[in-house]
């Protein structure tokens, strides 16, 4: 197949460090103030954090949290102002200085709050702050999250008003208006409850650390390695956004701020090596989303789900890594079979650096990314890593040509810090608010043994159930809002019906996730529709195909924890095995052509055989036991029996097109 004239793009090694499309206009004093924010936030967290008492001051854990909120809220008004594309204003202003003042009014009566106990009677004076506090974070969120999450946060929080007038199942204990909103801001499980602490004690040193690394060119380098380890290969355009998109996202914690930087670059780069719009975008949306989902750093929401199971954040970024790389290896394998099966070509020659000048010249970011896995696996180190991993990072940085930062570019950093942990605090606050109401009324205990009424006896029928419920809230929540909220609703049905802990929140993780890429909404696929100049919704539905082990893997690890190395070594390797296998598989039959074999025929006849290959990869990577019946030895036989015709006929189809050319030159 003859490749498409090249485009005027941008190199493959010229990853842009933030994206910039879609923000709003910052003033330079807002700039300033943002900057200033970021700087006091990360000293105050390292002073808590190393438990450093300067001057013999030692923090509260609700005086941090305040002071925390003080700085964030006050810079989240600045950095989304009332009116995006005219910058920052008067109004903007006003609320900044009313949200520093109110959460520093609670810092500064927190121990007395803690003694008197105010959150459940608070004197008059602590339940007006509670009411302006309130209303500002909604505020904030509705300029952070968006409308639809204000609207979700804004009737929940006031639910605790009304909860014993609503039906079954969702009724609850009511309490008045004036004791209920100060419950919300004075309590430690509501709006400063698990979200905030999980920030305050551990959200902040890794976004900073994500931050440092894409502008001392970490980005850069993590795209020079997988130029340099897959672009030469068949569909290397494609299979580059694959690990660019990765790093990426597993640093920025963002799928729209990853499409926005990485596919800038890749997206040009699949269309002037011959995959279609579409196509193009759809990868791109895939390996974005993906990368949230990958360690070591997962975003935000991975040290909240460490938070909410008590666990160190080690522990879920090892049982979220088979998950990634069976995601990983499903998008490689199709993309691989879809290149394959239009005769694609890799990069052009010279194009891909050389893999061994490429990790000599990246040895800091090796360096740095071996202390980070070390401080947290051996060390169990989780909450300090970051911090040390960032300044080795920043002393290699400055003692190097290259990368080094001018304090223009170190002052761009620390306002775009302060940009992201605004926004992100802002969310976490509000969403915060519907922990509180679950709390407050008691109804997570009441939905938990509803679901499970509904569900029967199915463990199947309550996990598509969780599902189909995880989908739709992440259609209008951020993912960090989304897996909160179905961490208090949902995880404790899922738990009590006998599956892993740590497996359910996973599953909830992955399940928030899919809208995505999933039509009506999409947001990814869209983003980068718009970019590669494809149909939204045709872009979106290839994102489906693209990405249908997202949809699966879930059930897979959340009924197999042996996917999430719960399990002696030997079952996870067998486990692992028979789902790389089945993943292959099921990529295959969705693309007609199985890797390293050849095509499957068309018509009847191969639609059949494409069935069965994916049935069959069913059977390999599901789980034995539960209600199938069959042990998972029984079910690779089953699996493997259906597959093998496929595998034989794709053969026999591969070496007749390799015989071909030689027949035709004879």
């Amino acid at each position: 197949m003859t490749s498409p004239t090249p485009d005027p793009a941008p190199s493959m090694r010229d990853i842009p460090a933030e994206p910039v499309a879609g923000q709003p206009v910052l003033t330079r004093p807002a700039r300033i103030a943002i900057g200033a924010a970021a700087a006091l936030a990360v000293a105050l967290a390292a002073h808590q954090l190393f438990n450093w008492q300067i001057f013999g001051l030692v923090l509260l854990q609700g005086l941090y949290l305040y002071s925390l909120a003080a700085i964030f809220l006050a810079a989240a008004f600045l950095a989304f102002p009332m009116r995006p594309e005219k910058g920052t204003g008067i109004f903007d202003w006003i609320l900044s200085a009313l949200a520093l003042g109110a959460c520093l009014w609670f810092a500064f009566h927190a121990e007395q709050s803690l003694e008197m106990g105010w959150e459940y009677a608070a004197p008059p004076e602590a339940q007006y702050a509670s009411i302006l506090l309130w209303a500002l974070i909604l505020e904030g969120t509705r300029r952070a999250g968006g409308f639809t999450l204000f609207l979700i946060v804004a009737v929940f929080s006031v639910y605790p008003t009304f909860a014993e007038h609503v039906p079954d199942p969702l009724s609850g204990f009511s309490q008045p208006f004036m004791d209920a909103i100060p419950y919300h801001i004075l309590s430690s499980e509501s709006a400063f409850g698990i979200p905030m602490r999980a920030f305050g004690n551990l959200v902040i040193g890794f976004i900073l650390f994500g931050a440092v690394l894409q502008r001392t060119g970490g980005g850069a380098f993590f795209n020079d390695l997988a130029l340099a380890l897959v672009g030469n290969f068949r569909g290397g355009a494609a299979k580059v956004a694959i690990f660019a998109s990765g790093f990426m996202g597993s640093m920025s914690g963002s799928v729209i701020s990853n499409v926005l930087t990485t596919g800038a670059v890749s997206i040009p780069a699949m269309k002037r090596t011959g995959f279609s719009a579409k196509y193009a975008a759809a990868t791109e949306a895939c390996a974005s989303t993906g990368g949230v989902l990958m360690p070591p750093i997962m975003g935000a929401t991975a040290f909240v789900m460490a938070s909410f199971l008590s666990r160190p954040y080690v522990d879920i970024a090892v049982a979220a890594a088979i998950p990634s790389f069976l995601f990983y290896f499903g998008l490689f394998a199709q993309i691989d079979a879809y290149a394959a099966k239009r005769g694609l070509k890799g990069l052009a020659p010279g194009e891909a650096p050389k893999l061994g000048e490429t990790v000599m010249k990246g040895w800091p970011y090796v360096t740095v990314f071996g202390v980070l896995i070390f401080m947290m696996t051996a060390l169990r180190m989780d909450t300090l890593a970051p911090f040390y991993a960032t300044a080795l990072l920043l002393v290699l940085n400055q003692l190097l040509p290259g990368h080094r930062l001018s304090l223009r570019s170190a002052g761009e950093m620390i306002v775009g810090v302060g940009r992201s942990l605004a926004e992100l605090v802002a969310v976490l606050l509000g969403v915060g608010l519907i922990v509180g109401a679950f709390s407050a009324t008691g109804l997570a205990g009441t939905l938990v043994n509803e679901l499970i009424f509904m569900a029967g006896d199915s463990t199947i029928a309550l996990l598509l159930m969780g599902a189909l419920t995880a989908f739709i809230f992440g259609m209008g929540m951020t993912v960090t809002a989304c897996y909160i909220f179905l961490a208090v609703v949902l995880a404790p049905a899922l738990e009590q019906a006998g599956l892993n802990q740590l497996a359910v929140h996973l599953f909830i993780l992955y399940w928030g996730m899919v809208s995505y890429i999933t039509p009506p909404v999409a947001l990814g696929a869209f983003a980068a529709a718009t970019m590669a100049g494809a149909g939204p919704m045709k872009a979106g539905f290839e994102a489906m195909k693209l990405g249908g082990v997202i949809y699966l893997a879930p059930f897979f690890f959340v009924l197999n924890p042996a996917l999430i190395g719960e399990a002696p070594a030997g079952e996870v390797a067998l486990s692992l095995t028979a789902a790389v296998i089945g993943v292959w598989c099921i990529a295959a039959s969705l693309q007609g052509h199985i890797s390293l074999m050849g095509d499957l025929p068309g018509g009847a006849i191969g639609g059949g055989l494409r069935v069965m290959l994916f049935v069959g990869g069913l059977f390999l990577a599901a789980p034995g036991g539960g209600e199938t019946g069959l042990s998972h030895w029984t079910l690779i036989a089953i699996g493997a029996a259906l597959a093998l015709p496929p595998f034989v006929i794709a053969r026999k189809t591969g070496n007749a097109a390799a015989a071909a050319p030689i027949r035709a030159g004879g």
